[in-house]
């Protein structure tokens, strides 16, 4: 684990928000939204409604920002991500996780949730100086965001699709070549 699971877990939900941004556009229903909240095991207010979807969708070119800033860009954003929302870390613990951060009311809005909670994970980041870890995919045609946890850091793309995408035409170069 390169992180603590909140950590980690902060960072999964940004990088997959920000992804749904991508065509087709994975976030477009209030169902999908649910699906998002109950995936990243978030806690606290849900309003379920077309206000609240809107938010969190509005918020992606936010997230993409930060997680495709550089180290003293991130940090600058993150500090007044917290500071907007008075953010102001506590230890907590519920369902099946033990003592973790959160820096936010649970009755604050979902979408302020998502943001404390991402700026919470990129002061892990920042820190740990491992800004690495947060890249563009590398599928040419492909503006999604890879989030690398893996030992040997060698995730380059954002998604499975883009991962075959990528294997055939190699696989096609490879064939071409004599």
């Amino acid at each position: 684990m390169v992180f603590t699971h909140d950590t980690e877990v902060s960072l999964q939900a940004a990088v997959a928000l920000v992804n749904t941004a991508e065509e087709p556009d994975g976030l477009q229903t209030l169902e999908e939204l649910d699906a998002f909240y109950t995936r990243f095991e978030y806690t606290g207010r849900r309003d379920r409604d077309a206000a609240g979807l809107a938010a969190v969708r509005a918020l992606r070119p936010t997230l993409r920002a930060l997680l495709t800033a550089d180290r003293d860009e991130a940090a600058e954003r993150v500090n007044a991500m917290l500071a907007e929302a008075s953010a102001l870390p506590r230890l907590v613990r519920h369902d099946r996780w033990d003592w973790h951060l959160h820096a936010v009311d649970p009755d604050s809005p979902f979408v302020t949730r998502v943001v404390v909670e991402t700026a919470m994970a990129m002061v892990d980041v920042i820190r740990a100086d491992e800004h690495s870890r947060l890249a563009v995919c590398a599928q040419g045609d492909c503006e999604g965001l890879v989030l690398d946890l893996s030992r040997n850091r060698s995730r380059r793309y954002c998604s499975t699709t883009c991962t075959n995408r990528a294997a055939v035409t190699a696989y096609r170069e490879r064939r071409r070549s004599p």
